[in-house]
């Protein structure tokens, strides 16, 4: 009988984890050092986006929003207002839009935000458009949801036909500018 003390494996691949702990460490730094960037990218160009497109005069939108979305990722983890800009919507109407979005019914139910109510018109790839229902104008008011990877856009303007294609053109180009830096 030997009294010399035998080194479990336990004790080896514990050391082989301590020197590991740094890198990970070091990854975890690196990753949200990129989510920061990734974020004041995402800051700037809503603000050079909202500024020339959101406004009460001559602008192509009355409103937007961008919603923190991801269909991938799970269920418990809540969407949230990334940005807004000329509305203010409550927590209650953000999850009841997202739900809208989860159902996925978007012909045959009808949504709302703020105090009006919106019908989906016409369904496209990555978009779709719908019309106000109880618009308080006479020419009519409409939204335009866009979804890019993680995002939903959601624009509303005033206006008929003409002014609904520049609303998606506007919409558009935030959508590819943050596509193109894939967010």
């Amino acid at each position: 009988m030997s009294l010399r003390r035998r080194r479990s494996p336990g004790n080896a691949q514990r050391g082989k984890a301590d020197a590991k702990t740094p890198q990970i460490r070091r990854i975890g730094l690196t990753h949200s050092f990129r989510c920061a960037m990734d974020w004041a990218s995402v800051q700037k160009s809503w603000e050079k986006w909202a500024s020339a497109n959101i406004g009460s005069s001559g602008q192509t939108l009355k409103a937007a929003l961008l919603i923190n979305y991801d269909p991938l990722r799970p269920s418990r983890l809540l969407s949230t207002i990334a940005e807004q800009e000329g509305m203010k919507i409550s927590p209650i109407e953000l999850s009841q839009f997202i739900s809208f979005i989860k159902r996925n019914k978007l012909q045959k139910e009808t949504f709302v935000i703020g105090n009006k109510q919106y019908m989906v018109t016409s369904i496209h790839e990555n978009w779709f458009c719908a019309r106000c229902l109880n618009a308080s104008k006479s020419t009519g008011e409409g939204a335009i949801v866009m979804q890019t990877s993680v995002f939903l856009l959601v624009a509303l303007y005033d206006g008929s036909i003409g002014l609904a294609s520049r609303a998606v053109a506007s919409v558009d180009q935030l959508a590819w500018t943050l596509n193109r830096r894939n967010l």
